[in-house]
């Protein structure tokens, strides 16, 4: 009777996991799909407690302490701004416990492990190491523990597909021979080190991708650890994750125009030669926020287009106050939100939500790019490469073919950012230099606070 109840409980959580990728898809239903989410969970964690295999309980409570003494922290005093860290570090404890679960496997069935196990614990080791140290290193170049760009050195593609491919030949020839437990520990040791240098030589500005597909590994390397304990949820939990998080790198794959081989490989994001020279010399057009304020005054359709130097300044609130000033004006206000914007997948979307930007007004590139140009002003808060027009016509750029939301057809443009500094793709922004933008340096917060703060006076002077 027990079992049953736990098959039941495991098929309701299963339903409740894909209800939850389901609802998560759009903003409207976020909330729900992370309910449903939390539900599942918890349901399969309850039902799992209820197995006849688990006899004693001890280390289950000093391990539920533990995470939990990790999990809350992160949760409560990690800023919103830090999420695609966060993201990253709960990649690299989901692998770990993964790959650590079969470690242990491993050695508790040795010798008699069947073969179709063996390949599955194989694989589910090498996944869950490689991904524990690559979303570390995801997490330090995040957090600018590592350099954001690319470090590369000479042959690095050989290095890297060499450890892969000793390691893959070593796990399958376990498959035949499992009793060779020191050959099992080389496989854990290549894949650790493989998932180092797998994503130092990745740019920043591809880490939305990188941060979904270690996702996918993750999820992947759960799936297979549910066929080595036998259990269906993980089966289904861990086939959900790897799946949405593989067609979630092909979408952002394709809103960069851009294929694994290149992300992986490519080296994507050092500085271009000359580029600091030409920024140096090419004049611009600045402007103050008492100037900036003139023109707000007259518009009748604002597009905010949000990026990471919104994230950094953590402006997200001052930007909804800048947005309901304009929004009691009588002027129509829109964001603009591109797929890759940020530092990872949906990464302005939590943070405007947190400021509760109203979800109606936050949208997509595909959609919003034929209201530019009739909008009055477009305002980039720290976009760089998602708003260059260099994207749709240089042939010699990196980022060409890459869908842009097309700033530069609005009517005025006014650009927030620190410095003339490129971004994650190491070139400089065409925006910048024409005739119709503004350049208004400072930090975002000060910068949009100060925009507030002149509207709001020419509004008590009106």
């Amino acid at each position: 009777m027990r079992e049953h109840l736990i098959e039941v409980t495991y098929l309701v959580a299963g339903v409740l996991f894909i209800l939850a990728l389901r609802w998560l898809s759009a903003p409207r239903t976020a909330r729900r799909g992370v309910q449903a989410g939390e539900l599942g969970m918890l349901l399969a964690i309850v039902a799992t407690l209820l197995r006849a295999e688990i006899v004693s309980y001890e280390w289950i409570v000093v391990g539920l302490f533990v995470g939990s003494a990790i999990g809350v922290p992160m949760a409560l005093f990690m800023p919103m701004t830090a999420m695609p860290q966060r993201t990253a570090l709960s990649h690299a404890f989901g692998a770990l416990a993964a790959a650590m679960v079969g470690i242990s496997e491993f050695f508790l069935q040795t010798p008699h492990i069947e073969r179709f196990t063996m390949g599955a614990l194989g694989f589910e080791v090498l996944l869950g190491c490689l991904t524990f140290t690559g979303s570390l290193m995801a997490f330090g170049k995040l957090q600018g523990i590592l350099p954001g760009r690319p470090i590369v050195y000479r042959g690095q593609n050989v290095i890297n597909l060499s450890l892969l491919a000793v390691a893959v030949a070593l796990a399958v020839y376990l498959v035949v021979d499992p009793g060779q437990s020191r050959l099992f520990l080389i496989v854990v040791a290549l894949a650790l080190v493989f998932g180092v240098f797998l994503i130092i030589p990745i740019g920043g500005a591809d880490m939305p991708t990188v941060i979904s597909l270690l996702n996918s590994y993750a999820g992947l390397s759960g799936a297979a650890m549910g066929f080595v304990l036998n259990n269906k949820v993980l089966i289904i939990a861990g086939a959900l994750d790897g799946a949405s998080g593989f067609l979630l790198s092909l979408i952002m794959s394709r809103a960069m125009n851009r294929n694994f081989r290149n992300i992986m490989f490519g080296a994507f994001g050092q500085v271009q030669a000359g580029a600091v020279a030409e920024i140096e010399e090419r004049p611009v057009r600045t402007g103050t926020a008492e100037e900036a304020a003139m023109i707000f005054e007259a518009a009748r359709l604002v597009i905010i287009v949000p990026g990471y130097g919104m994230a950094v300044a953590q402006a997200q609130h001052k930007v909804r106050e800048f947005s309901d000033l304009l929004t009691r004006r009588g002027t129509e206000v829109k964001f603009a939100i591109h797929p890759v914007a940020g530092r990872m997948p949906g990464h302005m979307n939590v943070l405007l939500a947190e400021a509760d930007v109203p979800y109606d007004q936050l949208i997509e590139m595909d959609e919003i790019n034929s209201d530019f140009p009739r909008a009055d002003v477009a305002v980039v808060i720290g976009a760089n490469d998602v708003t260059n027009p260099a994207a749709r016509h240089n042939q010699g750029s990196p980022i060409y073919g890459m869908p842009i939301l097309e700033v530069d057809k609005a009517r005025s443009v006014m650009v927030i950012k620190r410095s003339m500094a490129p971004g994650f793709a190491g070139i400089e922004n065409e925006l910048y230099y024409q005739d119709k933008t503004m350049m208004l340096f400072g930090d975002a917060r000060a910068v949009v606070g100060d925009l507030v703060n002149e509207l709001s006076r020419l509004r008590a002077t009106a």
